[in-house]
């Protein structure tokens, strides 16, 4: 196999960073160009199979949301396999008054043939939900305080 023929098999960790920094409701069609059929998609509330779901996934979260943006830190790649640190700000009509809530993660990637075949999001489901819903977010910042932590 000719090594241009090797470099479209391998799809560059930068190019996930790119469409997720630029990801919208308006440019969700994107996100096909990066996920294979078999994708598996895991976070801290999902584990998602296949592209189908993962893209219906995208778009309810979208349609649910004022905001979801993506500020990327940095990414790291190796062979097949890269990790993305990132800021998640989202805004939900639910969550801190439909204010900014930032997220701070880490995405694991695997490729297989160009495209990303597991994803896995590493996030504090507290810092994104728990601690902005009414009752539930003051005995959290509480326990926080606590421990040290606010």
């Amino acid at each position: 196999m000719s090594v241009i023929a090797i470099r479209e098999w391998i799809m560059d960790i930068d190019n996930v960073a790119d469409v997720y920094q630029k990801l919208s409701k308006e440019t969700l069609q994107d996100l096909a160009q990066i996920y294979h059929q078999d994708v598996v998609f895991e976070d801290s509330a999902h584990t998602l199979n296949g592209w189908d779901a993962l893209s219906q996934y995208f778009h309810t979260l979208y349609q649910n949301v004022i905001d979801c943006r993506f500020d990327i830190k940095s990414q790291h790649q190796v062979d097949d396999s890269g990790f993305i640190i990132w800021t998640m700000y989202l805004r939900h009509p639910k969550l801190n008054r439909g204010k900014d809530v930032a997220v701070q993660g880490v995405s694991h990637i695997k490729f297989r043939r160009g495209k990303i075949i597991h994803h896995r999001d590493y996030f504090d489901m507290g810092e994104m939900l728990y601690e902005h819903l009414p009752v539930l977010g003051s005995v959290i910042r509480a326990i926080k305080k606590r421990l040290g932590q606010a």
